[in-house]
């Protein structure tokens, strides 16, 4: 006699969720499997997971911690889960997030199907010109404090997925295997894993998305994760956003950070107050009064964005810890194959807004490049200008080669 299972999931399902973790990369979690070595035996690996989920027996691995150093110094934890239980993960994910994506308010931009971080900063920008003042946000260890009890009242408001509701509430729970050994968990959701993005969505649909639709409507707001900013006609009503936002966020068991959390005049040519804070990051970006021209060429001073000095600092790092300089045995081709898309990827950020802002980070690119030649080349290794100048003589020839070269950061080639 064939025993039924007491849960229906789709056995597809669970193959898509592989190709998206698959799709995804990442890291292997406690195991050490890696992605290759999952696929090895794939039909196995995946029936195990299908054949657990779907009896009831499916119980999450502890998740591997990880300590990720922060732009403004410090360390916040990433919680790498095994490639099986991202694979189980994602089977929730693809079930759940249909149920809940349409309820999500239009401003919040974070980890959703076709919304960007770019979005947001355009949306913000527009808001910036017609709302005189800002109330700048961040939420204190969100994703550690987020209350379990809460949360899963509101997954149960949007299924009744009898194993959804199950697996969730084992995953809030999964222990975290740190360097000191086992550390339970009581609250929060473990910022790496694949269904957490979508949790801390719902979460702060409730807590913050739709309270501000109710109580305040008419500060509009942009929410990516756990960052946000709330628009606001004067210093007055500010304050007052503030302090009603600081309660409800007690009420939902979280709390502001105090040093990140901060009133905004967005001064620009007609906005002649004075104000202590004048500027506000936002997702990689510093919006503050910049000289623009306008469409006939005259200067005015404009509230906008460019790339703030945080990520600046963070690009120039990375391209330092590619170690240029020790890769004399590779040739100029396989660097561009190496690092190109990275630049790609920061020029399509980075360069939205008041792209010459970026200029200066990309001209470290150069710099290591010219490193890179003094070191391949004898006859270069003494003269840092000759080092330019060939360089700058092949961006001349093939300015296609790296992308920075592209849009016009060539080395000198005087």
């Amino acid at each position: 006699m064939h025993k039924t299972k007491p849960y229906v999931i789709s056995k597809k399902i669970v193959y898509e969720a592989f190709m998206r973790v698959k799709a995804n990369k990442g890291s292997a979690g406690i195991d050490e499997q890696s992605i290759e070595e999952f696929e090895r035996n794939l039909k196995d690996n995946l029936y195990k997971v299908w054949n657990r989920m779907s009896s009831g027996s499916y119980f999450p691995p502890a998740v591997k911690a990880v300590e990720i150093p922060k732009k403004a110094g410090g360390t916040r934890t990433l919680g790498i889960p095994t490639v099986a239980d991202r694979v189980a993960q994602m089977t929730v994910k693809l079930y759940f997030e249909p149920s809940v994506e349409p309820f999500f308010h239009e401003d919040s931009y974070g980890y959703r199907p076709k919304k960007s971080a770019i979005q947001a900063i355009e949306t913000t920008r527009k808001r910036c010109w017609k709302y005189n003042w800002v109330l700048e946000f961040d939420i204190k260890g969100l994703f550690d404090n987020i209350d379990h009890d809460l949360l899963m009242k509101a997954v149960e408001k949007h299924t009744d997925i009898e194993w959804v509701k199950l697996y969730i509430r084992r995953w809030l729970t999964a222990p975290f295997q740190t360097k000191d050994g086992i550390k339970e968990r009581t609250s929060g959701t473990p910022q790496g894993g694949v269904i957490s993005p979508v949790l801390a969505n719902l979460f702060l649909h409730y807590a913050f998305d739709k309270w501000m639709a109710i109580n305040l409507p008419s500060n509009p707001f942009a929410r990516y994760a756990d960052d946000a900013v709330i628009h606001c006609k004067t210093e007055d009503e500010a304050r007052k956003v503030l302090k009603s936002l600081s309660q409800r966020m007690n009420e939902c068991k979280l709390e502001l950070h105090p040093s990140k959390t901060k009133v905004v005049y967005c001064k620009d040519a007609d906005r002649k107050e004075e104000h202590e804070n004048i500027a506000f990051d936002f997702l990689g970006y510093t919006f503050r009064p910049r000289l623009s021209k306008n469409r006939w060429g005259k200067h005015f001073v404009n509230f906008t964005p460019a790339i703030s000095n945080k990520s600046k600092k963070s690009i120039q790092q990375k391209v330092r810890d590619w170690k240029l300089q020790l890769k004399a045995d590779k040739e100029l081709i396989d660097l561009s194959n190496m690092f190109n898309s990275i630049i790609q990827g920061w020029i399509n950020y980075y360069g939205k807004f008041y792209k010459s802002e970026m200029y200066s980070s990309l001209r470290h690119i150069n710099k290591a490049l010219t490193m890179w030649a003094r070191r391949k080349y004898k006859k270069l290794s003494r003269h840092k200008k000759r080092a330019e100048h060939f360089l700058g003589r092949i961006a001349k020839q093939n300015p296609e080669l790296f992308k920075h070269w592209v849009i016009g950061i060539k080395p000198t080639a005087e």
